[in-house]
């Protein structure tokens, strides 16, 4: 076969790879000179929940007299990422200023300040999965200036210590992993205009503490009730990843 015909065969495939997996728009990517692939970004924020769990903490986070959500519950039920994108609508409405994920840290080993790079850079291992919803919105270009100017900001557990956060919606990831001490630290930090999503998955818990922040917090809010924080508990049921991540669960006893 000669070179030319292989390429044409090459860019046909190519063609049919691009509508194949464009179709529905499950993928959103474009051919660029060269044949190379170039993702095209949403305009708008859609949010389609998948789950009745989902469409709780939506709602939750769209409803203006809730101020701090806790989610909680197995990875890939989408806590996450109902989260990110509620967030990300925000900012581009204009209904916040700041878009803030923050975490704890939870051993010696992985303490951000024996990391190398600056903060940012420490704390990519975590934020990744924020930042690839992210990109589906915005320029690299524009991430980093939004990252610049503080639009988005992200920080470890510790660093919020002393801070109010305004028109801000806060990101509090892994939180299974905090004290007591460290939950209340943060959840008195929401200031006006602010919404504050509290995920985690207690049966995830790294730490050695006796006393669970998010757990007692939790049992807390069950017990008194409160008009302004919600809970939503998702299961195993909720799992929108690969069906096998359930089957995981379930031989770890955790379905």
């Amino acid at each position: 076969m000669s070179r030319r015909k292989r390429k044409e065969n090459y860019n046909r495939f190519q063609s049919e790879q691009f509508e194949k997996f464009t179709k529905k728009g499950e993928v959103h990517l474009r051919l660029i000179q060269g044949g190379a692939v170039e993702r095209v970004r949403h305009t708008k924020v859609d949010i389609t929940p998948r789950n009745f769990h989902q469409d709780d903490l939506l709602g939750y986070l769209e409803d203006r007299n809730i101020d701090i959500v806790f989610a909680v519950g197995p990875a890939g039920t989408g806590k996450t990422m109902i989260s990110t994108l509620a967030g990300i609508k925000g900012l581009k409405a204009g209904k916040i200023d700041k878009f803030i994920v923050t975490r704890p840290a939870v051993s010696v080993d992985e303490q951000h300040g024996f990391l190398p790079g600056t903060l940012q850079e420490k704390m990519a291992p975590w934020t990744r999965p924020i930042f690839d919803i992210f990109e589906e919105y915005y320029r690299s270009d524009q991430i980093d200036y939004m990252l610049k100017e503080n639009k988005i900001e992200i920080a470890p557990l510790a660093y919020m210590r002393g801070r109010t956060f305004k028109n801000a919606f806060i990101i509090a990831d892994e939180m299974q992993n905090a004290t007591d001490n460290q939950m209340k630290m943060l959840l008195t930090r929401i200031g006006d205009g602010s919404k504050l999503v509290v995920t985690g998955d207690l049966n995830q818990h790294d730490r050695g503490y006796e006393s669970n922040g998010l757990k007692m917090f939790i049992d807390r809010l069950i017990e008194k009730g409160s008009d302004k924080i919600k809970l939503v508990e998702f299961t195993s049921r909720d799992i929108e990843r690969h069906p096998v991540v359930e089957e995981v669960l379930r031989l770890y006893g955790e379905a």
